[in-house]
């Protein structure tokens, strides 16, 4: 296949995103989104790109003949309230890593699955979108994905598709997890409902309950659920690839960033300089909003919200303890990542 100049240097050029897959055309839709820029928003969409932008629309047979050489890449997992996109903001250094926080077009692999994807030509899909993603800034750029949550069903077949990947599964303790849904107030609690939905149509969620259960729970209850269920698939992925995963939660995290991220890099085999790393901007700011972070702040907030919602949060750790110890779930994930 002829493949021309342009699209060849538009492809070796890692500012022109992987953003978008359209089936029923097979094409990427890719748009020019710098290193700044990247850097200044959370999230990879839409709502933080400034919407969808002027994208060139490129079938994805021309993408592949195009793409250059690959480069290492590995994976952020997550499970939501852990820290993630400041430990994927901190992993990006020029000559180092490129991080890509939450690519939209990992979730429209997942919303083609849904629709009923022939599972032959997702994978392949998903190989060649993997390839795009894939490409860092700099010569000798890694790429950590931190992909959406909504993912994690496919997290395996992701591993299995790019067989030199490392991860890392980052996870909010079961407690700290529903401190921060329940101070976050009225949005999260339906976000939480809208992530069981998901989980819920992909098959993810395997804890014994019957449809109409979900019906008859709180908010946090639900909350809890959809945390199990990624809890059960974390250690279910882990014990499968024990040699390419560590697990990390967002206390540790937190109470070191600098070693975190020191440990993290290392895990991913990238060049890890502590200096370096504890100067990143990502640490002394909210990954969200963008605003100076105070230490302990994070504390300081899972604080104000066991003063409000304590007798809550208690009633149902207890019960998602017992449905965790039922269903076999560690509360506290295996392979944890060693930090000095």
């Amino acid at each position: 296949m002829t493949v021309s100049a342009a699209l060849r240097t538009m492809l070796s050029d890692a500012e022109w995103l992987a953003h978008r897959y359209d089936p029923g055309h097979d094409s990427f839709h890719l748009r020019a989104v710098g290193r700044d820029v990247r850097a200044a928003v959370p999230f990879l969409t839409d709502e933080h790109l400034g919407g969808p932008g002027t994208p060139m629309i490129v079938r994805r047979a021309d993408c592949v003949a195009a793409l250059p050489a690959p480069r290492p890449l590995h994976f952020l997992f997550h499970s939501a309230y852990c820290a993630s996109t400041m430990l994927a903001q901190a992993l990006d250094r020029p000559g180092v890593a490129t991080s890509l926080s939450e690519p939209v077009l990992l979730n429209d692999m997942v919303g083609w699955r849904r629709r009923g994807a022939d599972p032959r030509a997702h994978g392949r899909v998903m190989h060649d979108a993997l390839a795009l993603l894939g490409r860092g800034f700099d010569p000798g750029d890694a790429v950590v994905v931190k992909p959406s949550n909504i993912f994690n069903p496919l997290a395996r077949g992701a591993l299995t598709l790019r067989p030199d990947a490392r991860a890392i599964l980052l996870y909010a303790p079961l407690r700290p997890f529903l401190l921060s849904v329940a101070r976050k107030g009225m949005w999260c609690r339906l976000w939480c409902r809208e992530l069981l939905e998901s989980y819920l149509a992909d098959g993810f969620v395997q804890l014994g309950f019957e449809p109409r259960d979900y019906f008859r729970q709180s908010d946090l209850q639900v909350a809890a659920v959809g945390w199990l269920a990624q809890q059960q698939a974390f250690a279910a992925l882990a014990a499968w690839a024990p040699d390419r995963i560590a697990t990390l939660d967002s206390e540790t995290l937190t109470a070191d960033p600098a070693a975190a991220v020191f440990a993290a890099a290392r895990h991913f085999g990238l060049a890890a300089d502590a200096a370096h790393i504890a100067a990143h901007p990502a640490l002394a700011r909210n990954s969200k909003s963008g605003a100076a972070f105070a230490p302990g702040e994070r504390q300081r907030d899972l604080a104000a919200a066991e003063a409000a919602y304590g007798d809550e949060i208690e009633q149902v750790a207890g019960w998602a303890a017992a449905v965790a110890e039922q269903a076999a779930i560690p509360l506290t994930l295996p392979r944890a990542l060693t930090i000095a």
